[in-house]
């Protein structure tokens, strides 16, 4: 893997080309749907370091191939994406930058929950027509479930029994009954340009201290309320668990405390006539945000299906998907009992 990440890079970054893969250290890889890898060159030359992002073929593509790029491009002439070398269908490598990815940890941090505000914010300043008129979610029904439905249905068989049983259950995760219910989630209000993915490894802390934002392949409209309940979503999810999967999906770890820091955050950009009306906006984005958070689980279930054939993590991506579907199921259920249902 590492020497064909090498040629990629090599074909590419010229004065790469002499060097051998003994002349580079590799970053472990990280990602979900996608996997990200920084290339360090030992010698003095200029990149000395590059990411390099594969991107699975875009199978898993939210948006087609060109509007994306657009996208990725108008992120960077203002500054919230990272310049890049090459941009393909299968690959990005980018100009490296010099830090690490949040972890859970980092999301108690006020100047971080600051400094991510402010970034959101920014980020849901930008207009750019070339985009879809369906919102996120209405998109990852479309083309995910259309990935996931031949996995269920006619492979699963490749599965492990208890998996396969599993993969039964799963089958409602595309249907239009499991969308209504999605759509029924999301608050009122305008759609706006959101990342979609905000969790805390898709944010970096550089070297002098500034968050910047990454991983904008999901970028398209939403309720900005989903950008910051997905901020949490992932400090759900418990390893090292005694019986298989050796993992399982709780809680957030945070609650309307860290929420509501990030809120006021993020309003501190904008201006009101009144202290009324400010407070009014920050209880509806508050509320937004505990409406949306239970979209993240549907999310991730929906992307480790596709994933599961061909895995890119030492995970068992059937059971996550089952556990973060059925979580989503019982909060919705709980938030909508039947017999509210005609309300």
């Amino acid at each position: 893997m590492k020497e064909n990440i090498l040629e990629k890079c090599k074909e590419y970054l010229p004065t790469w080309a002499s060097f051998s893969v003994d002349d580079f250290t590799f970053d472990p890889p990280k990602g979900f749907s996608s996997f990200t890898m920084g290339v360090h060159c030992k010698n003095e030359v200029v990149p000395k370091s590059v990411m390099y992002r594969k991107l699975q073929g875009k199978k898993n593509a939210i948006l087609d191939f060109n509007i994306e790029k657009h996208v990725f491009v108008a992120l960077g002439k203002s500054g919230i994406a990272v310049d890049f070398y090459h941009y393909d269908t299968n690959s990005r490598i980018e100009k490296f930058v010099d830090g690490r990815s949040l972890v859970v940890e980092d999301l108690s941090n006020t100047d971080v929950l600051k400094q991510i505000a402010n970034c959101l914010y920014a980020l849901h300043q930008h207009d750019i027509p070339e985009l879809p008129d369906k919102i996120f979610f209405e998109l990852l029904h479309d083309k995910w479930g259309a990935l996931s439905k031949p996995i269920l249905e006619q492979q699963s068989s490749v599965f492990p029994a208890n998996e396969q049983e599993m993969c039964l259950e799963l089958q409602e995760i595309y249907s239009d009954a499991t969308l209504e219910k999605v759509l029924r989630c999301i608050p009122e209000g305008e759609l706006t340009f959101c990342h979609n993915d905000t969790y805390h490894g898709n944010i970096m802390k550089l070297k002098d201290g500034e968050i910047k934002l990454f991983d904008f392949e999901f970028s398209c409209l939403n309720n900005k309320c989903y950008d910051f309940a997905s901020l949490f979503a992932e400090s759900v999810i418990k390893h090292k668990q005694e019986e298989s999967p050796y993992f399982k999906i709780e809680s957030p770890e945070f609650g309307d405390k860290e929420l509501s820091i990030l809120i006021n955050f993020y309003l501190d950009n904008c201006t009101f006539e009144s202290e009324e009306k400010r407070e009014k906006e920050f209880k509806k984005l508050l509320q937004g945000a505990n409406d949306m958070l239970l979209l993240a689980d549907y999310k991730y279930a929906m992307a480790a299906i596709p994933l599961s054939l061909d895995p890119i993590q030492k995970i068992r991506f059937i059971p996550y998907a089952y556990q973060r579907f059925n979580k989503f199921l019982k909060a919705y259920n709980t938030r909508f009992p039947e017999n509210e249902k005609s309300g």
